[in-house]
This record gives structure tokens, C-alpha cells and sequence, in this order.
């Protein structure tokens, strides 16, 4: 005794509905697995948005310290969010060549918005004529400042 042809449609249908179930399965994952993704770069891209800054010194004039061991430049913070301040934290290049963490600090460990910080450099790794300091912060913001000496 064999299926009769309603038989064999009810088989073929069930395979169906698991086969789509399945399908519709796997796009649900690869749905959700997208729309996770460009969340998670759209809160990164809104970090980097809201983390600006900015060199705001005379390029004509970069004061001396009151010890004249450091040459003083100001940062400063026209983002919307606080900035962790430290030689971890930031990285100074001078003409492409990087400086040494022993040889900058900050004066403040964060900045506010609309606040600014100093950023002492020790005088010898400045030498005399025209320069460009790149200021690297978190999640790679940088700004660029050319001045003279």
C-alpha cells in the first residue's frame, strides 16, 4: 500500500515550511548581525565626532616655561566630550619624527569641553627654525600646527 497523491503533497509541504523556516531563519541571523554592526559603528563614529581638539598657540610665539626648559603649547577641547590627557593617551610627532613620552607632560590629567590644557615640551627636542607638531589623541583624532622657533 502506497502514499496517495495527498500524501505525497503533505510530505513535499512540510519540507517546504521547514526549508523556508530555515531560510527565513538565517536571513533573521544575518539581519540582526548587520543592523548590530552599523550600531556599533555608529556609536564609534559618534565618539569620534564628539572628541575634538585643537592647537590654539601663536605659531609666531610658543612661550618658554618658567624655567625655560620647556617650550609651552595649549590644547584645546572643541568637542562635547571630556578628554583623558596623558603621554599614554596622546602621541607628539615634530616634522614626522615622534617625541619621547619623557620628554612632554600636561599640565591637567582631562579637559572639558570649551577648556584647555598646556602641553609642555622639553626645549631640546625643538630646535630652531620652522616646525609642525601633529597632536594624535584617543580613537586617532589629530590635529596639526606649524609653527616657528
Amino acid at each position: 500500500m502506497g502514499f496517495s497523491l495527498s500524501g505525497a503533497h503533505v510530505i513535499f509541504f512540510i519540507g517546504a515550511v521547514v526549508v523556508a523556516g530555515t531560510v527565513s531563519g538565517i536571513f533573521i541571523a544575518i539581519t540582526m548581525n548587520v543592523s548590530t554592526s552599523l550600531s556599533e559603528r555608529g556609536d564609534r563614529l559618534q565618539e569620534q565626532l564628539d572628541t575634538e581638539f585643537k592647537i590654539i598657540n601663536d605659531p609666531d610665539n610658543i612661550p618658554l616655561s618658567g624655567d625655560s626648559n620647556y617650550r609651552i603649547f595649549y590644547l584645546k577641547n572643541i568637542g562635547v566630550s571630556h578628554i583623558p590627557t596623558s603621554n599614554i593617551t596622546f602621541q607628539l610627532f615634530i616634522d614626522g619624527e615622534i617625541v619621547s613620552q619623557a620628554n612632554y607632560n600636561f599640565t591637567d590629567t582631562s579637559i572639558r569641553p570649551g577648556e584647555y590644557t598646556s602641553i609642555y615640551i622639553l626645549e631640546s627636542v625643538i630646535s630652531a627654525g620652522d616646525h609642525t607638531i601633529r597632536v594624535v589623541g584617543p580613537l586617532a583624532i589629530y590635529d596639526e600646527f606649524t609653527f616657528e622657533i
